[in-house]
């Protein structure tokens, strides 16, 4: 692999590696090298400072060192040609050789390696939504959306379509393969879908996509956020995961052609642990104060915990698919959004599932044809349908308590995700909002 990937940086031409890997709230860190450093690097890996990254070592402990995941080579699109550069993701290690248990790649990886001992590989399909916006001001003013499109809108003279294209054009020179890019429900907001693959490698496209929109929305004037809820009054931006596991000859094993829905028990399970982690699960999917801003009645995001296939405003949604197709049978779960590191969401969504399945926990029935919003108090009671948490705080707490995502995380990982989050809560719950301020100023 080594001597093919180097033959690709000469034929390629490029100048710089940028040596890739994300922290523990899902932020890019990357450490430049000369293209010509880069055999040795493959070798011997590179030392990093992990005291100055969030989530990783302490002082004491601040040798760190970056192994290149070869498989991840690709160019960036935007780079000039006299300045070609090129990303490699890295794992992150000791420097006595062994995986670092608190480097989010490295947790998802570990995990799915458990996963491989019993057959299954685990696959994940997300759909990561965002704005494009423009200032209208300085950057303390308010952003505006900077198309007026809704829902599969065409436009000929559509800035932002030309912006989207441009985007899917540049993902797939970075190796995503692009099924569909589209106009979203809100003012500037857009999707790009591509295609499912297995969890790690979706973990990657995920980080890759949304440092790739950010990138080129600037070259075009624009600010791309993924932000849960940039602007009061329409929809907010979701990730939802398709998920599936399949034994290692790629069959299904959530397809069952004689079930109703055509879920097998392995599904049923899953899903049922999913519901049973989901307020815990909140925490990790759903990391940001910003987050709880979405996740709220009338904009089509989940509020409730349980599944459904035609009810959109359940938690886990099964979408429809034949019979003669079996690899499209798949569990969307639609709380996920875009500001979570996915990494540690793929990890804690799937050892809520393997809990469900390891435990055979009994799912559910669907509610289907029903508008749970409509539903009061005792209604949902009478259904068994609970609540996810309300705020990020609420989140955490249920997050504290639970020890299959704990463990499944790493203490290492947990410790410094709480740690991260529990400061954003705080920071949070003392600032004086404009909100408050035009509430209470004069009336108080």
């Amino acid at each position: 692999m080594s001597e093919e990937l180097l033959k690709r940086v000469r034929e390629d031409g490029v100048k710089f590696i940028c040596l890739q890997f994300t922290d523990v709230t899902g932020g890019v860190k990357s450490v430049d090298i000369p293209a010509s450093k880069l055999e040795s690097v493959i070798g011997d890996g590179i030392f990093f400072d992990g005291s100055s990254i969030e989530g990783f070592a302490r002082i004491q402990e601040s040798d760190m060192m970056l192994v290149p995941d070869g498989e991840t080579y690709a160019v960036l699109p935007w780079s000039q040609e006299e300045r070609k550069r090129a990303r490699i993701f890295c794992d992150v290690y000791t420097p006595s050789g062994t995986m670092f248990r608190g480097s989010p790649r490295n947790v998802l990886k570990m995990y799915l390696e458990k996963l491989d001992k019993k057959g299954w590989k685990y696959f994940v399909g997300s759909e990561p939504e965002f704005f494009l916006i423009k200032k209208n001001g300085p950057d303390s003013i308010h952003p505006v959306p900077y198309d007026i499109g809704g829902y599969f809108d065409f436009s000929a003279r559509d800035d932002a379509q030309r912006v989207r294209a441009e985007l899917m054009g540049a993902l797939t020179k970075m190796g995503l393969e692009i099924e569909m890019g589209h106009h979203e429900v809100a003012l500037g907001q857009h999707e790009i879908d591509f295609q499912f693959a297995d969890a790690l490698r979706t973990a990657d496209n995920v980080v890759t996509m949304k440092y790739t929109v950010k990138a080129l929305a600037v070259e075009a004037g624009l600010t791309a956020t993924f932000m849960p809820k940039p602007i009061h009054g329409i929809n907010g931006s979701g990730m939802h995961c398709h998920q599936s596991i399949a034994d290692m000859e790629g069959n299904n094993l959530f397809f069952d052609a004689n079930d109703e829905f055509h879920l097998s028990s392995m599904a049923y399970h899953f899903m049922a642990g999913q519901l049973h982690h989901a307020r815990a699960l909140a925490a990790v999917v759903a990391p940001t104060v910003n987050s709880y801003k979405r996740i709220v009645p009338g904009y089509e995001a989940p509020v409730y915990i349980c599944w459904a296939q035609m009810n959109r405003s359940a938690m886990i949604r099964i979408p429809h698919a034949g019979v003669d197709k079996p690899m499209a049978t798949r569990a969307e779960l639609r709380f996920p959004d875009p500001s979570s590191n996915p990494y540690l969401a793929f990890t804690a969504m799937l050892a809520a599932g393997m809990d469900g399945i390891e435990k055979k926990m009994e799912c559910p029935p669907p509610v289907n044809n029903i508008n749970i919003f409509e539903m009061n108090d005792a209604e949902l009671d009478e259904l068994g349908i609970g609540q996810l948490p309300d705020s990020l705080g609420a989140a955490l707490d249920e997050f504290e308590k639970d020890e299959v995502l704990k463990n499944a995380l790493g203490p290492e990982t947990v410790e410094a995700f709480l740690r991260a989050k529990r400061s954003e809560w705080e920071n949070f719950t003392t600032h004086v909002t404009d909100w408050e301020v035009r509430q209470y100023l004069e009336t108080a």
